[in-house]
């Protein structure tokens, strides 16, 4: 067969993998298709519901009271989300700051959060006080406990070990849905209300708050709605259909999410407080466009895993299974491949597609890290990115893709 591909620096035998790698994906593909679909209707009937109209897309400075437009929006987002209420705001930039303004929100002095799906993501050990330098203000210095339970080596949630920890000083439970630097899998909506349901039936006074960053609408449902009391994520992820400039939100019970906006303007103010600045319309048409972009996401990651485990490579998940977030992991066990992996996703980039990416001490991470990211949005990860730890097993997180071509060019010029 020709190679339609060569004038992009594809080899022919490359060009071939993909192909039958296009082959195998065809029935994920399907599926993928069906939950896009379920899941764009649940947007659009929100909107509708809500009657968002052109008012909404104005304006507002200063203390931005009566912001109507952002209102509608949190309204609107709420439903989506299966929640009472919802803060979505430009001014929280990314995912580590609306999990920690939550934690925060809802902790108090002698309090102890028990996360039960490992230790979280590497950027929160600074909040969580977890970290061998003091820092200034976290958690722990607040008088705040914490505690963890791993999964069990398949995965999933270990009630045993969980309920052995619960005791009265437990307020929040915390699951993290997606994997961060680890080689676990990504949890999905069965996993996390077995969690909850068994945590609620210890206690139902207990919090359980969920990290949802990198999961929302890879499934038909999300967290509050299998009765999660609150989560967290960022809108330059899934929910802001790579559009939103910047943001994060906060869903759930409507008095958690009310002292979570209260830490973070003032009590009193709370969540009445907080100009749009104009970013509404973006806000709005990126959680409008979501479901359509986490599906390319999620191609692009079925395709890099059938075309690297056709090649001899290990991919996690494998693109048979089923997904909780759009993060798809390649163990190279070298970390030449790994930086090189990260440079060829970087090349396939709108953005800087000219530069090479070099590992560096990023701030938050233990170790030097590789990023790939050649987006329109700074750290936008539902945008093409790849990035990495550099230790072993020399691991690739890649995520995002707002077009599967994009990525699937990528993965065929780095297996050429």
């Amino acid at each position: 067969m020709s190679n339609p591909y060569s004038i992009y620096g594809v080899s022919d035998e490359a060009a071939s993998l993909a192909f039958k790698a296009g082959e195998a994906v065809l029935p994920v593909f399907d599926k993928i298709e069906k939950t896009r679909e379920m899941n764009q209707l649940r947007v659009m009937e929100a909107f509708r519901e809500h009657k968002f109209s052109e008012p909404h897309m104005g304006l507002t400075t200063g203390y931005g009271y009566d912001d109507i437009g952002r209102e509608k929006i949190e309204e609107i987002f709420a439903d989506i989300m299966g929640a009472e209420k919802a803060y979505v705001r430009i001014q929280i930039s990314s995912g580590t700051q609306a999990i920690s303004a939550m934690l925060y929100g809802i902790l108090r002095p002698g309090d102890t959060m028990l996360s039960v799906t490992g230790r979280p993501y590497d950027t929160l050990a600074s909040t969580l006080g977890l970290t061998e330098k003091t820092y200034d203000g976290s958690l722990r210095q607040y008088g705040i406990g914490y505690d963890e339970v791993e999964l069990k080596p398949d995965g999933t949630f270990d009630k045993e070990a969980a309920l052995a920890k619960i005791d009265d000083k437990v307020k929040v439970v915390f699951i993290q849905k997606s994997r961060g630097y680890t080689g676990r899998r990504a949890l999905r909506m069965d996993d996390i209300k077995d969690i909850i349901d068994t945590v609620h039936g210890v206690r139902k006074d207990i919090i359980v708050a969920v990290d949802n960053c990198y999961g929302e609408f890879t499934e038909t449902a999300e967290p509050c709605s299998y009765g999660a009391d609150i989560c967290a994520g960022s809108m330059i992820k899934n929910p802001g259909g790579g559009i939103a400039p910047s943001g994060g939100y906060i869903a759930g019970r409507a008095d958690l999410v009310e002292k979570v906006a209260r830490h973070i303007s003032a009590p009193g103010l709370g969540s009445e407080v907080g100009p749009s600045l104009g970013f509404n319309r973006q806000l709005a048409q990126g959680i409008f466009m979501a479901p359509h972009v986490v599906a390319e996401c999620l191609k692009g990651a079925v395709f890099a895993s059938a075309a690297f485990e056709l090649a001899g490579i290990a991919t996690s998940p494998s693109y048979k299974e089923d997904r909780g977030d759009i993060v798809q992991t390649i163990i190279f066990n070298d970390p030449d491949k790994l930086v090189n992996y990260c440079g060829k996703v970087q090349s396939c980039s709108p953005v800087d597609s000219f530069v090479t990416p070099e590992p560096w001490d990023m701030p938050g991470y233990e170790d030097k890290v590789v990023m790939a990211a050649g987006t329109f949005t700074s750290g936008a990860t539902t945008e093409f990115s790849c990035d990495g730890p550099i230790k072993p097993p020399y691991i690739a997180y890649m995520q995002g893709g707002l077009v599967y071509e994009q990525v699937k060019l990528a993965v065929m010029r780095a297996l050429s």
